[in-house]
């Protein structure tokens, strides 16, 4: 249980610092794209982990955080491309990246732990 809540901390503490860059994209470099896409995917991490803690069954639970792992995933390579186009530093990238790769990790643990234990 605890593991999840660390999870729904990070994933929100993410999705602010996503929506502070979608904020920078659009109004300092006008950027609309890719800002749509990353703060649709970094939202739904959290979104989807919330709500698998709410799900009917282990296997509604399971599949709710496969969903936030494919958007982290998703997230992940916007990220990538951001920097790649210079739309955002190496440094700011490298800083998102991390808190990205750190949910991921959390989310592959989680299910891997659902996963392995029975009922």
């Amino acid at each position: 249980m605890a593991q999840k809540s660390i999870l729904i901390d990070k994933s929100l503490l993410f999705a602010a610092r996503i929506i502070k860059l979608n904020n920078h994209l659009i109004r300092e470099k006008h950027e609309n794209i890719i800002s749509k896409q990353i703060i649709r995917s970094a939202t739904s991490i959290g979104a989807n982990s919330n709500e698998a803690i709410y799900g009917q069954s282990k296997a509604d639970f399971i599949a709710k955080l496969h969903i936030a792992l494919k958007e982290t995933a998703e997230t992940e390579y916007w990220l990538r491309l951001l920097v790649l186009s210079e739309y955002i530093t190496n440094a700011e990238g490298d800083s998102l990246l991390k808190d990205c790769l750190e949910i991921k990790k959390i989310l592959i643990a989680t299910l891997n732990t659902a996963k392995t234990n029975n009922g």
